[in-house]
């Protein structure tokens, strides 16, 4: 980012709700490298809160806590909720009023706070009939902030993204948690035959997009954040086989991938999204080996998981 474009973010307010977590935390980073004055707010305490931010802890359904976090913000990000497609599925009354309740109470509020901007993460399951119940949230959720865009003039942008990975990740997500198996337990497995293709994108270059979309040009607009390689899993787990010299098992068990498309999302049709690349990314190869020297630093710092491969520090 220009100085000329840091000056003019100084001063600036952001929340960003569900900043706690792997993409909101590099949310409030990135927002607060670029000058922002950033408040977190989720029903859990960040991990990685830096000096200057500050921490909110409540929850998206009240409205009271909701409203005060908003007050004199310039810009609101809206990454909390249920986002893992086994968790929706498993719990679809949570998903329901986690994911569609909780983003009308964050709409409310920023109508009554005159919110500038509303940024919310969709995903690309919005294109397809799979994603279960996680899928119709998102769906339910844009047509929401449609409404609230042309009944009440809230300008929002959408930011469906594709497949994120990188460091503070959970087991929720597939890297991190092929990794943490082959570190582990020396094997990989993935249901169906890995023929699925997936465009990765590395965390910090979405949280990067995530601060660059503040631009008027992007304005009721839907903005789609994939990586720029698309690559087939077996092929990613291969490559993550050859960097942990080939020690690695892979097993593809053979089970239909019920919740998730093959080659690609689209069967469904919602509003169209630009696709927004960056100048620079981080290469697919790099991206990987950072993140797997960041599970294995962890879990050798940790005490829960018994490391079976070793790796050079």
């Amino acid at each position: 980012m220009t100085k000329n474009k840091t000056e003019k973010m100084n001063g600036k307010k952001a929340v960003v709700f569900g900043g706690s977590g792997f993409l909101g935390s590099h949310v409030a980073d990135a927002l607060t490298d670029s000058g922002f004055r950033v408040i977190i707010f989720d029903c859990k305490q960040s991990k990685y809160l830096q000096s200057g931010q500050e921490m909110h802890i409540g929850n998206i359904l009240d409205m009271e806590q909701v409203s005060f976090a908003v007050k004199d913000v310039d810009v609101v990000y809206h990454f909390a909720g249920i986002a893992d497609i086994h968790e929706a599925n498993e719990k679809p009354m949570d998903t329901v009023m986690y994911n569609i309740v909780g983003t009308t109470t964050i709409l409310e509020a920023c109508v009554k706070a005159n919110i500038p901007l509303f940024v919310f993460a969709s995903s690309v399951y919005v294109y397809s009939e799979h994603g279960g119940f996680y899928r119709s949230s998102k769906q339910a959720c844009e047509l929401l902030i449609e409404n609230y865009n042309k009944l009440y003039n809230l300008t929002f942008t959408i930011l469906r993204f594709g497949s994120l990975y990188g460091r503070r990740a959970s087991k929720s997500n597939f890297i991190y948690n092929i990794i943490h198996q082959a570190l582990t337990e020396g094997r990989m497995e993935r249901k169906g035959d890995g023929e699925e293709l997936r465009a990765y994108i590395h965390i910090s270059d979405a949280a990067r997009a995530c601060v660059s979309i503040i631009n008027e040009k992007f304005n009721n607009e839907y903005i789609l954040l994939t990586g720029s390689q698309t690559i087939k899993v077996k092929d990613m787990l291969h490559m993550i086989n050859e960097m942990l010299s080939n020690e690695i098992k892979i097993h593809f068990l053979d089970e239909r991938i019920e919740e998730h498309y093959e080659i690609t999302p689209y069967t469904f049709r919602p509003r169209l999204a630009r696709n927004l690349f960056l100048d620079t990314q981080i290469d697919l190869g790099q991206g990987i080996l950072d993140t797997i020297y960041d599970v294995y630093k962890i879990l050798k710092r940790g005490k829960e998981s018994k490391l079976v491969i070793s790796i050079p520090d």
